[in-house]
């Protein structure tokens, strides 16, 4: 079975959970303890023999801590074969002892660079060396180790010895050889894109690219039932699911859909998601009015949608999204009573968000055969010196309002998109149709089915009009004003179609494409 007893332990924690109960049971086995700095003060504390690095190394610990655990006398004892005879006498001639279980975690560098006031010194402070330097030498001879990196590990390895008569089998030490090397790589791989991105809020694209992130938890299955799926990463740090089943694969991606939109306003917003796409949206004095606006866009879309809010949800917007049946709802906050009303619906799942998404550095990723296609965050801000008036007639104060709001929404719709809104509502939404023409008549359809009037509207185009044809089509409908890039080799075409109309028009020289 290759069990191996473990007679000699490290333990050097950065993370001290659950460390003093794990060696008080290492110690019903006879098992001498060697540790380091504040692991052996909490040791000695808690009335637990340990030995200090130092007496094993015969070298005091230097350079504020930096040099401690970097010694032959360590290290030998980590990648020693016990079975190779040569290593076996070496050791012997040296006096070093072989060291049968190494835990350690690491200092806490992601931690650290989280913080939105870290300094580069305060960074460079938590890179680990000795740490990972011996959780790889202990790994790499897993046949003859064990190493532990996570406390969560502490209750499997007790609960084995028992089993084992103070035994570790070889399949367990491979196992926890596997964790250890994703686990070093995932805080390599930290460490190099801290670096990559410097000082800006913008993360680069280094020359390589890897990522390395923990299994958060498996998902039922991905997009489709037939279709494995797990989440990685750190999610629960910025969405926090209060209530309800789990969540689908399909779920987190509306859900990211949906906050990306609501982060575009300040002023209190509600954003109805379906399938990533918005079906409404709705800006309000209250929560309350706002969804009103949001949900009269499409309520039949609206129907087991993901409904996301900028505000602590309140009492009257409650009563308004518990009308119909909401697959997800997104919210800063769920004050304690309307958190225990919303929870009497059982299979709706309640999303506390709690960092907005512009506060986290992030890339764009998609997979590509035998590769990725990496990208920054469409995160670009329109300013007004960029709006450029290219019509006859200046657009009036309400018109320039509903075409800002119309372009919030625009960038979040898939291409080809085109909304009909105004200053503080969407009236119809085309999204994802092959021709911009199509998009255009699928959001006068929508409006016209919800009952909603056109005339009057704004009209956002993700991209150019490559033709005048998409503008003639908002021109049936009554709109009186559009929003889009410009840089259609017929722009010309264009102007002239909207002055030839009495349709102001402004181009702001950014494309959104959303593919």
């Amino acid at each position: 079975m290759n069990d191996r007893k473990i007679r000699r332990a490290l333990i050097s924690v950065s993370d001290k959970t659950g460390i003093g109960e794990f060696a008080r049971k290492l110690l019903q086995w006879g098992i001498e303890i060697i540790s380091t700095g504040g692991t052996l003060k909490l040791l000695h504390d808690a009335g637990i023999p340990a030995t200090s690095v130092s007496e094993i190394t015969g070298f005091p610990e230097i350079l504020d801590g930096r040099v401690k655990t970097l010694h032959p006398s360590i290290h030998a004892g980590l990648l020693a074969v016990e079975d190779n005879v040569p290593h076996r006498q070496q050791l012997e001639s040296l006096n070093i002892q072989p060291i049968d279980l190494v835990v350690v975690n690491l200092y806490p560098f992601e931690k650290t660079i989280a913080r939105n006031d870290v300094t580069i010194e305060e960074a460079v402070e938590q890179i680990d060396i000795g740490g990972p330097t011996m959780l790889r030498a202990a790994a790499k001879n897993y046949k003859s180790k064990t190493v532990v990196v996570t406390p969560e590990t502490y209750n499997v390895i007790i609960a084995e010895m028992e089993q084992r008569n103070g035994a570790v089998s070889e399949a367990t030490r491979l196992k926890l050889a596997r964790e250890v090397f994703h686990h070093t790589a995932r805080y390599d791989s930290a460490i190099a894109q801290y670096f990559d991105r410097g000082n800006s809020s913008q993360p680069a694209l280094p020359e390589t690219f890897s990522i390395s992130l923990r299994k958060q938890y498996e998902l039922r299955y991905g997009e489709n039932p037939h279709q494995r799926a797990a989440l990685y990463g750190s999610y629960d740090g910025v969405f926090e699911k209060l209530h309800g089943k789990e969540l689908s694969y399909n779920n987190i991606v509306d859900i990211q859909a949906a906050a990306e939109l609501a982060e575009e306003f300040d002023e209190p917003a509600v954003v109805i998601i379906k399938h990533t796409n918005p079906c409404g949206v709705g800006t309000g004095k209250t929560l309350a009015e706002a969804y009103e606006k949001a949900f009269a866009t499409d309520k039949t879309s609206a129907f087991g949608g993901i409904v996301c809010v900028n505000r602590p949800l309140d009492a009257e917007a409650v009563k308004r999204i518990d009308a119909i049946f909401t697959e997800v709802v997104i919210a800063p906050e769920f004050p304690g009573e309307i958190l225990q009303t919303m929870m009497k619906k059982k299979d709706r799942r309640l999303i506390c968000q709690k960092k907005r998404l512009k506060e986290i550095p992030s890339l764009n990723i998609k997979a590509v055969a035998n590769g990725l296609l990496v990208q920054t965050t469409d995160d670009i801000l329109l300013e007004e010196k960029q709006l450029r008036v290219v019509t006859k007639r200046i657009p009036a104060g309400q018109e320039r309002a509903a075409m800002l709001f119309a372009w919030r929404v625009a960038k979040h719709v898939k291409s080809n998109a085109i909304i009909y809104a105004r200053q503080d509502r969407t009236i119809g939404i085309g999204a994802g149709q092959m021709s911009r023409v199509d998009s255009s008549r699928l959001a006068v359809i929508k409006a016209k089915d919800a009952g909603l009037e056109l005339s009057g509207t704004a009209v956002a185009s993700d991209a150019f009009f490559p033709f005048a044809d998409g503008l003639l089509e908002a021109v049936k409908v009554g709109a009186t004003a559009v929003i889009q890039p410009g840089g259609s080799i017929r722009d010309e075409e264009v102007i002239r179609a909207a002055d030839e109309n009495n349709i102001a028009m402004i181009f702001t020289g950014i494309r959104h494409f959303k593919h």
